[in-house]
């Protein structure tokens, strides 16, 4: 088992690779106001390889019902939601 992790910007991608290679990569928008965490997420999912996933790490209320929205209208499958701690979520869709 191999673990790497590489950081672009707020973009950061970690690998685990068995078998076959797979990818998540970690956007963290956290601390920043709605639209942002959507923008940016949208900018994200398209620097990324079809197939891999994209975890977006957030704490605006807006965007509990805006990323998930924006990810059903543009086919990308929500394959983990969930609230962290207090005031924060995280959400990972993947890239067909």
């Amino acid at each position: 088992f191999l673990s790497r992790r590489c950081t672009y910007n707020n973009l950061t991608t970690h690998h685990n690779t068995r078998r076959i290679m797979s990818t998540i990569h970690t956007l963290e928008t956290a601390g920043e106001v709605c639209p942002f965490p959507l923008a940016e997420a949208k900018i994200a999912i398209e620097k990324i390889p079809s197939g891999d996933q994209l975890r977006i790490n957030f704490d605006c209320t807006q965007a509990t019902e805006a990323i998930p929205r924006w990810a059903a209208e543009n086919g990308y499958p929500v394959t983990a939601f969930e609230r962290v701690g207090e005031a924060g979520w995280t959400i990972t869709v993947t890239k067909p």
